[in-house]
């Protein structure tokens, strides 16, 4: 192996070339997410690109909601090793300013934009984040979220929108580290022992004076496996807000949460309640290539220089029946103590979960 041009540089964290990582898992990933809407509910973008270096793959996706209509570009290619390539076919990331300015371009016929992200509030590091599968983690990544504000344009279905910063908002996180990425590894003993259900609930918030982070993961039983209560200010101030209690209303014949009543804490233990009220959703199993989507997963090798769109009716009885098995992200109307703020409240409670009263996979909320 040949060094690479980041190998000049002081960056290494293992003794290998920066053409490596120092993990041997396939599942290697490393990857930004970004969303907007215009805080009405009526249209939700949701974005991303990653590299998965043990697979040699860069890809990227960019999906659009409006009414009961989506459109959803995806973008795959080779990965070259030990560089700072962040850009796949139509689509590309350029980092103004670290932790709080980029730009994201998409140009494709069916979907484009060209947007730029500011950041409302200091970028805060999550709890890691591990996700056991019987004897295996088969989820063991470290991620930082972030609020803020987009500027720039935004097309699909021939129409030109401009993207004021003064209405459209959003959230964003960059992860890396192991999750399940590419083709699908053999079920082996977990095909006879499945685990049986997963709940998530993932929730960073924005208000005028600070944002919030909240992040609940659940067994089947109710066990809580991770756990995240944070509110960040301007000056870099973080605050941790104890142990979060979620209750959720869901709509009636889904899974969907309809709204959801977060308990937190203050640091000098008063309670500190906010309430949510979903609005537009993106479910990610639906043209942005996470786990169940039937068309494309992140990491898979579609070869050089691909890419694909796709236009949804969202009414479709196949969408609509994949939704219980799927990740979801809601824009999310929240208020805590007479301040309303916007953010995401992103939720999946897949299979049992006895907190929430679903016993097994296909039971619904009465």
């Amino acid at each position: 192996m040949k060094p690479v041009p980041l190998d000049e540089l002081p960056v290494h964290q293992a003794p290998l070339s920066m053409a490596r990582v120092a993990s041997t898992d396939k599942n290697f990933y490393d990857r930004y997410y970004f969303n907007a809407h215009d805080r009405t509910g009526e249209r939700f973008l949701v974005l991303g690109l990653g590299i998965y270096p043990n697979l040699g793959v860069i890809d990227a996706f960019a999906t659009v909601r409006s009414g009961d209509r989506q459109w959803a570009v995806r973008f795959s290619d080779a990965y070259e090793a030990g560089t700072l390539r962040t850009e796949v076919g139509g689509f590309r990331i350029e980092v103004i300013e670290p932790l709080q300015k980029l730009r994201v371009v998409c140009e494709h016929e069916s979907l484009s934009f060209d947007l730029v992200w500011e950041g409302s509030f200091p970028a805060t590091l999550e709890e890691r984040h591990i996700l056991d599968a019987g004897p295996r983690s088969i989820l063991d990544a470290t991620r930082f979220a972030q609020v803020g504000s987009w500027s720039g344009s935004l097309t699909f279905d021939g129409d030109e929108l401009l993207v004021d910063p003064g209405t459209w908002m959003g959230s964003r996180d960059r992860s890396w580290g192991i999750r399940p990425v590419g083709d699908a590894d053999p079920a082996g003993r977990l095909g006879e022992e499945p685990t049986g259900g997963h709940w998530w609930t993932y929730a960073p918030l924005r208000f005028d004076d600070y944002s919030l982070l909240v992040i609940v993961q659940e067994s089947p039983d109710g066990h809580r496996t991770l756990n995240h209560a944070t509110r960040a200010f301007a000056d870099g101030r973080v605050e941790q807000l104890g142990w979060p209690r979620i209750e959720i209303t869901y709509r009636s014949g889904t899974r969907e949460p309809e709204s959801a009543r977060l308990h937190l804490t203050t640091s000098d233990g008063a309670p500190l309640v906010v309430d949510v009220q979903t609005l537009g959703s993106v479910s990610l199993t639906v043209g942005a290539g996470y786990g169940g989507d039937p068309e494309w997963q992140h990491g898979q090798w579609k070869g050089r220089d691909w890419s694909s769109a796709t236009e949804y009716d969202l009414t479709d009885p196949g969408i609509v029946g994949r939704l219980p098995y799927s990740t979801v992200d809601h824009i999310a109307r929240v208020t805590c103590e007479g301040s309303v703020g916007y953010g995401l409240f992103e939720h999946a409670v897949m299979g049992r979960h006895d907190p929430s009263g679903f016993t097994g996979w296909l039971d619904l909320a009465p």
